[in-house]
């Protein structure tokens, strides 16, 4: 099941894609993809009406707006340096535990929607990420139970600002939090649409050129792990985002560094999970 929601900021509607990749309203189901609906095995609940509605429920405009598949999450926990090559190109020792660093929720957007760069930013950067959402509560779960408690999947374009990131007082959440900073979708696929998670092609252009091409095979902590590790440190709510990690091919880590300016356009993509577009626009 591909799950998406669509319309106005702030006013979405769930739906999901179907088939023949047409949008469908699913507001008739009477819930959004929020902490209640995952909690309450939500996922299920809803293939199983959808057995004698499917064929039903409406078409939605191609023209709508396209939102974030998941509706606020408590939380975005993020991952740095899990790729082996992109811990190299950033200059770092690659770690022997996962780092781990916040995302504020309010940076959420659509996988379509216009990303803004701070007033006076010149180091704004890119980073195709596969995240994964949660499914039911997790509190120091075992590796072997930790896919179980996976709703499913995402793309996330961890866009991040590398002077408030890493320069002066900088920190990480500063770096990674801006409004506009996580464009996410376009849809949430559950674990049986997606496959292998640990064999994913990902990819990222700027104005049509490639800048990043990886494989999730070369991740340093793969996804059952980091379920694990990081529900020891903290409870994993029902919808809460985990965002794995960006490939190499990041902006900073080009010589000379490359970064995002007003006009420029990035897309991404990761197999079995589609793809976003999002332009760029100087504030």
């Amino acid at each position: 099941m591909k799950l998406v929601r669509f319309g106005n900021i702030g006013q979405e509607i769930p739906g999901y894609l179907d088939d023949s990749g047409n949008r469908r309203d699913l507001s008739a189901f009477g819930e959004d993809f929020d902490q209640a609906f995952f909690a309450n095995h939500g996922i299920q609940r809803l293939k199983e009406w959808m057995e004698s509605q499917q064929q039903s429920l409406p078409v939605v405009d191609g023209h709508i707006r396209w939102g974030a598949p998941v509706a606020v999450p408590s939380k975005i926990i993020c991952v740095g340096l899990n790729y082996s090559d992109h811990a190299k190109e950033s200059g770092m020792a690659i770690p022997d535990e996962p780092v781990l660093f916040y995302k504020a929720t309010t940076a959420i957007v659509g996988p379509y929607d216009l990303v803004t760069i701070p007033p006076g930013s010149e180091k704004t950067d890119w980073e195709v990420e596969l995240a994964l959402v949660i499914g039911t509560k997790a509190s120091h779960v075992s590796i072997e139970d930790a896919s179980s408690h996976i709703a499913g999947y995402t793309i996330m374009n961890d866009v991040s600002e590398r002077a408030y990131q890493l320069e002066g007082t900088g920190q990480w959440v500063k770096g990674k939090s801006y409004d506009t900073f996580a464009p996410l979708g376009p849809y949430l696929a559950t674990p049986d649409v997606v496959g292998n998670v640990d064999n994913l092609n990902l990819w990222l252009k700027v104005n049509d050129e490639f800048k990043q091409q990886g494989n999730t095979d070369t991740l340093i902590f793969n996804v059952p792990f980091l379920v694990s590790y990081i529900s020891n440190y903290m409870t994993l709510l029902p919808g809460d985002i985990i965002s794995t990690g960006t490939p190499p091919g990041v902006g900073a880590g080009m010589k000379p560094p490359q970064f995002l300016k007003d006009g420029d356009v990035m897309e991404l993509g990761i197999d079995g999970l589609g793809s976003s577009k999002q332009s760029l626009k100087q504030l």
